[in-house]
């Protein structure tokens, strides 16, 4: 078993860590922050993931976390796990990939970088020129891009679809290849700049598919189709299959918006235009306002109006509002004159100005002129019950992830909006 470096105990570090840790290697993780390192070592997640926690508690004995950068030296291998956030002009900024390979402690024999971390195609051969400049062409150099999904997370690197390994040199990527020994996946091999296009293709295809269905469901609120019918009727094709066709409020998080913004600017650098991406872009922004369009027709002028927002984090199993519909349709209702009151059962709403965090959605829905259901959280399964009913001054629902079943909800003297469905019941056939 391998002796391993993580730099970065953000989400990816720290899953990516524990699950390593999981497989039998020896895992040290590094940090800047000195108040993410204490509350580390004392057992303490600084976010919301499921199942972290205990795999890092059954781990604790093979994992080691520290601010220096020289309690790393010695590890065959070194993970750089650190952000890339976009910057003003949609290029990633690699300040702190720079800042990782300034600070690699002083190491002998032929360790390995590993990049996890999302980067620009070419990235590889910038940083393997860095390397060779800074007198480090001993160390190796290996693509390894992560494909996890928040709320998910140990599951997909424990089972995952793939694992792309992208090298310089063969025996690079076969000492990676071999550190995933027990996961049974397809490991696809490639060069460095094909294994980073992997993953911002992946991204991408992905956040189209989910502008796609917005599009239609956008199209069946207008001629009175249901996307949930329409969706499961396309998914059955074998060519096209299910997956990422939801309609909603659009996607966010810290991976979709950063890596779409990343591809079309790479593609812009590049000479070329990605008109599909930008306007795969252009529905994910719009797609979050059209809520305030459906609270005016329904309510008239919002000033003044309680809004209760029921979710904050941008998806269920998460605390992470990075890029979440929320905050746009927070600052959309306050602008309009709305009282917003906000719940989340894990995201810490606090950062959201104006808007009133609670404790429940039945205190947030109290009074409320309407509730919004923002995130899928299961809690709010039940949400059309005679308590909330009773609660709310006016009994609007507008469902943005359609969690509820219409009827039902109709049934229960709520008036109902979903994504994509008709205003009003479409007569079955039995009862023609």
């Amino acid at each position: 078993m391998a002796r391993i470096g993580i730099f970065g105990a953000g989400w990816v570090g720290l899953v990516t860590g524990a699950c390593l840790a999981e497989l039998g290697h020896e895992v040290v993780v590094r940090d800047v922050v000195a108040e993410k390192i204490v509350a580390l070592s004392l057992g303490q997640v600084p976010f919301h993931e499921d199942g972290l926690p205990e795999l890092l508690a059954r781990n604790a004995g093979r994992l080691g976390f520290t601010e220096c950068a020289e309690d790393l030296a010695g590890c065959a291998f070194l993970f750089v796990c650190v952000d890339t956030p976009p910057t003003r002009s949609g290029d990633a900024d690699l300040s702190r990939v720079w800042q990782v390979i300034d600070e690699l402690p002083e190491l002998g024999g032929h360790p390995i970088l590993v990049m996890k971390s999302t980067v620009p195609v070419g990235t590889g051969d910038k940083v393997r020129h860095g390397l060779d400049e800074r007198g480090l062409a001993g160390v190796g150099y290996v693509s390894n891009p992560e494909f996890l999904a928040e709320g998910t997370a140990v599951g997909d690197f424990m089972r995952p679809d793939r694992i792309a390994i992208g090298a310089f040199d063969q025996a690079d990527g076969d000492a990676v290849a071999a550190l995933y020994s027990g996961i049974a996946s397809k490991i696809v091999r490639c060069d460095v700049k094909s294994a980073e296009m992997i993953k911002l293709a992946a991204n991408a295809a992905l956040m189209t598919r989910i502008s796609f269905i917005n599009e239609i469901a956008n199209v069946c609120e207008a001629t009175g189709a249901d996307v949930v019918k329409v969706a499961e009727g396309v998914g059955l094709d074998h060519r096209l299959g299910p997956y990422f066709m939801r309609p909603g409020l659009g996607y966010g998080g810290s991976c979709f918006p950063k890596d779409s913004l990343a591809l079309k600017q790479l593609a812009s650098n590049s000479g070329y235009h990605f008109q599909l991406l930008a306007a795969v872009i252009e529905v994910n922004e719009l797609q979050k306002r059209r809520v305030i369009g459906k609270l005016e027709r329904e309510l008239g002028s919002l000033r003044g109006k309680k809004i209760a927002l029921l979710g904050l984090a941008f998806k269920p199993g998460t605390d992470d509002m990075r890029e979440a519909p929320s905050i746009v349709i927070a600052a959309r209702l306050l602008a309009e004159g709305a009282e917003v009151r906000g719940w989340d059962p894990v995201a810490d709403g606090r950062t959201l100005p104006g808007v009133l965090i609670v404790g429940s959605f039945m205190e947030a829905v109290s009074g409320a002129d309407a509730a919004v259901i923002v995130t899928e959280w299961p809690e709010l399964g039940g949400l059309a019950s005679p308590e909330v009913r009773a609660a709310m001054a006016n009994p609007l629902i507008i469902d943005g992830r359609n969690l509820l079943d219409p009827a039902a909800v109709r049934a229960a003297g709520f008036r109902y909006e979903g994504v994509g469905r008709p205003a009003e019941p479409v007569r079955s056939m039995e009862s023609v």
